[in-house]
């Protein structure tokens, strides 16, 4: 007995969102660790991950640190619950 369509959609995107959260967890570490932001790594990194860390940031008050990485984990996991919650 296979599996529906739908829920293979949901599985994919939460997939996804698990390989965009250590993406963004990568960053974090890099960030710390790399002291060339021209290096390749970095360079994707930043990429990948400044589409939603980039609004986040503009949005939250500027509290000399960036917590934006740790707001994108939680939104993005609230929405892996609720996807998760569909079957």
């Amino acid at each position: 007995m296979g599996y529906s369509p739908q829920v293979l959609i949901i599985v994919l995107i939460i997939r996804m969102i698990d390989i965009y959260n250590l993406i963004i967890f990568a960053r974090v570490i890099a960030s710390w660790l790399v002291q060339n932001p021209y290096n390749p790594i970095y360079r994707f990194l930043f990429s990948m991950t400044e589409p939603i860390l980039g609004p986040l940031r503009r949005m939250m008050p500027n509290m000399g640190l960036d917590f934006s990485p740790i707001v994108a984990y939680l939104l993005l996991n609230i929405l892996k619950r609720i996807l998760a919650s569909l079957f």
